[in-house]
């Protein structure tokens, strides 16, 4: 069952969701000497990010950051690019910096595949910060989800309602500018992850949260799968939280 902690607020719910995961991560340093994590991007990610920045007892150096998906076709200078958000939201405020793997689905996203699911290969991911979107996908991983493939990263299609919430949340100037595809992670590598961490605000994100939470485990509900994760948190806020019957 998916433990649900619901916020007073976006800045409430940032800041125990980035407390949850500095404290996974500050574990594993203590109990292996490394911390291998991944990192999502989007507006569910704004506050959690700057939080997690701030902690403290955390030596990022021993830290490698893989990040959850990537554009296709998009340069890093692009406003949109998550390459271009983490650097500027996780990676520039610290001083210390973590090992980063970028995802550059820019030129060859097959290639960046290969060289990606080499990387992560083997790999114990002590936490996985994650969101879920306004069509309950996980990472990039649009209805009908793949939830069968065991490649770590995979190229995909993003479909409408998915490119219509990046461009409503004006990272793009139109639909037609938003890519139809993108390199994200697969739903069973993410599912490989010791800790989930999830956040999740705003009523447009009600319906999703309650497909993932309390509906069926369907591919159509792609985020739905985290019921089976044996250890997911989700931090949410009371719009994002109206719809469920279950609030703790």
């Amino acid at each position: 069952m998916i433990e649900i902690h619901v916020a007073s607020d976006k800045e409430a719910l940032g800041q125990q969701a980035a407390a949850r995961g500095a404290q996974a991560i500050r574990e594993e340093l203590a109990s292996r000497g490394e911390a291998t994590i991944i990192v999502a991007t989007g507006a569910s990610q704004f506050e959690m990010l700057k939080h997690l920045v701030a902690a403290e007892g955390i030596d990022w150096s021993k830290v490698t950051a893989f990040h959850l998906d990537e554009y296709v076709g998009l340069s890093e200078s692009h406003p949109a690019s998550f390459r271009r958000y983490l650097r500027l939201r996780f990676m520039a405020p610290l001083c210390n910096a973590p090992t980063f793997i970028p995802v550059d689905g820019e030129s060859d996203p097959a290639a960046a595949v290969k060289q990606l699911n080499k990387q992560i290969d083997g790999k114990r991911i002590a936490v996985c910060f994650a969101g879920i979107g306004e069509n309950c996908h996980l990472a990039f991983n649009d209805p009908p989800a793949d939830f069968e493939t065991e490649e770590p990263y995979l190229v995909v299609n993003l479909d409408e309602a998915c490119r219509r919430q990046q461009f409503g949340e004006g990272w793009f100037p139109s639909l037609e500018a938003v890519p139809q595809q993108a390199i994200s992670m697969s739903i069973r590598q993410i599912l490989k992850s010791e800790l989930i961490v999830l956040s999740v605000s705003d009523t447009r994100k009600a319906e999703a949260a309650k497909a993932a939470l309390e509906g069926p485990i369907s591919n159509l509900a792609p985020a739905s799968i985290l019921q089976t994760h044996k250890r997911t948190v989700l931090f949410i806020d009371p719009p994002a939280a109206s719809l469920l019957s279950r609030k703790g």
